[in-house]
């Protein structure tokens, strides 16, 4: 058997890839996903959905490749990073995961600080204190939902959920459990200490598992469910955002992948442990590595929610055209000045994670005149995340890290407005995938490695080929380098009557 089955528990969709190795990609299947934000800052999904998208797409990848389940050698699962689930003691989900994007633990963060010297936490946890803990979400809960606090016998994540209803077996993977805030880098376990910091049971977090690890077998539940065999292997499985930088070829020092999803993420490889407040430290997909990484709140989820809340009545236009209302804004955009005739924008509808871990940011537009129009809004909200790139990269070179080469990929890679205004602010030219499968080849390469198929961690790079490369129009430079300090100091300004109302 040479084949195996990589799943992406995106935010925005579920995806599923059929490889046969060494390099052919046989069938791709996606499902969409609802994001709900029931109060302001909060972000939440069904797992059940997520579990009803694996069951439709491997149906569908074996149907489409004409392969047979028994053809399939392993299956890995990556999602994003680190969603929280619930279960009881029957393995029942007891409410909606409250994912990473969510900034409704504000207090709670407050409260952790208070209890522990913040430089001490991240010198033994690998990561700062804020809104990323599931410690901060677990305190949330406990406070908001006693109920459901009392019967909680597991916390997993959103792929660990579906290695759970695949096999039967509860563990969590080593990303999710650092993300989280219970590994103690130190010693690469995870810590009763930290635990117990989120007034939980030793016993709620399961054992941790390797990304390649082969964590346990489908069982005969996950079986009917799901089609697959009885008994194939499952690993560890991997954070969405690390498999879908493997994928990238990002794995020597320098290389940053930016990664345009329903959020918008920034990465780079190390060998070097250095932990920073204002970033995220995860393990590497190849052993001895590691990622720190900044991870946004939102980015194509925000340009989603603006297309749909704002852009209704150019749809009819996009239509008649033959495109997307994307493609059709961006275009619209194209048209409009680098700077957006001093219109900015703050892209903090969720609160924002890195590199300022504020909960109680907002989303901004500033300088809006009644010579602006829709075409001003969209084009200032595609540079706000720009600008965010920007101060994400001047943390890493703050940190000691040498940024040299930009990768980007993902769905929103592919609008070259976007990307343009991202190389323009940067100052640095960007070299593009192209059909890059996203993070979905890396968990089907985790499986690959976990069964020995494979060997070599850096091939994975054989299913991605590299595009075009857009260079930075220096003339937009001078206007983009005032635009990006005026877009930090808009929030430097405004925070300190966010934190006063909360």
């Amino acid at each position: 058997m040479t084949a195996v089955i990589g799943l992406d528990i995106g935010t925005t969709s579920t995806i599923g890839i059929l490889v046969d190795l060494p390099d052919r990609i046989l069938a791709t299947a996606s499902r969409p996903v609802t994001l709900s934000s029931p109060q302001a800052g909060w972000a939440e999904e069904n797992p059940q959905d997520w579990w009803a998208n694996v069951c439709a797409i491997t149906e569908e990848l074996l149907t489409n490749s004409g392969f047979a389940a028994s053809d399939i050698a392993a299956i890995g699962v990556t999602g994003m990073l680190p969603a929280v689930v619930l279960l009881d003691s029957e393995g029942i989900v007891l409410r909606p995961s409250i994912q990473q994007s969510d900034g409704r633990c504000g207090a709670e963060v407050e409260e952790l600080r208070a209890e522990w010297d913040e430089a001490d936490f991240l010198k033994r946890a690998g990561n700062g204190i804020n809104q990323q803990l599931v410690t901060a979400k677990l305190r949330w809960i406990e406070k908001n939902e006693p109920d459901v606090f009392a019967q909680v016998a597991t916390v997993l994540g959103s792929y660990d959920y579906i290695n759970y209803r695949l096999t039967g077996i509860r563990a969590v993977e080593q990303n999710w459990a650092l993300e989280a805030g219970f590994v103690n880098v130190a010693t690469n376990a995870i810590d009763d200490e930290l635990v117990h910091l989120a007034h939980v049971d030793r016993s709620v977090v399961p054992p941790k598992r390797a990304s390649s690890e082969i964590m346990g077998h489908v069982d005969a539940r996950g079986s009917a469910e799901t089609g697959l065999a009885i008994g194939t292997p499952v690993v560890g499985g991997a954070a969405d955002m690390i498999a879908s930088a493997l994928g990238a070829g990002v794995t020597d020092a320098g290389d940053v992948l930016l990664k345009f999803g329903g959020a918008v993420d920034i990465l780079t490889a190390t060998d070097i442990v250095k932990p920073d407040p204002r970033l995220f430290l995860d393990y590497h997909l190849v052993p001895g590595l590691y990622m720190p990484n900044g991870c946004m709140s939102t980015g194509g989820s925000a340009l989603n929610w603006f297309a749909e809340t704002f852009a209704g009545g150019e749809r009819a236009t996009a239509l008649a055209n033959g495109h997307s209302i994307h493609q059709h804004l961006d275009a619209l955009a194209s048209r409009k000045p680098a700077g957006a005739d001093g219109l900015t924008i703050l892209p903090y509808l969720l609160g924002e994670k890195t590199p300022i871990h504020d909960p109680a940011a907002r989303g901004v537009i500033e300088g809006l005149t009644l010579s602006h129009d829709i075409s001003h809004m969209w084009r200032a909200l595609l540079e706000s995340y720009a600008y965010a790139i920007r101060h994400h990269i001047d943390v890493l070179v703050d940190m000691g890290h040498e940024p040299k080469r930009f990768i980007v990929s993902d769905g929103g890679s592919q609008s070259t407005v976007w990307m343009q205004i991202v190389a323009d602010v940067l100052n640095a030219p960007l070299q593009r995938l192209s059909g890059h499968p996203g993070s979905c080849i890396g968990a089907a390469w985790a499986a690959a490695i976990g069964v020995g198929l494979e060997s070599d961690w850096r091939s994975v790079t054989r299913f991605v080929t590299f595009s075009d490369i857009l260079q930075p129009n220096g003339e937009n430079v001078a206007t983009y380098e005032a635009g990006y300090h005026r877009y930090r100091e808009l929030y430097e300004r405004l925070a300190p009557g966010w934190k006063r109302s909360e």
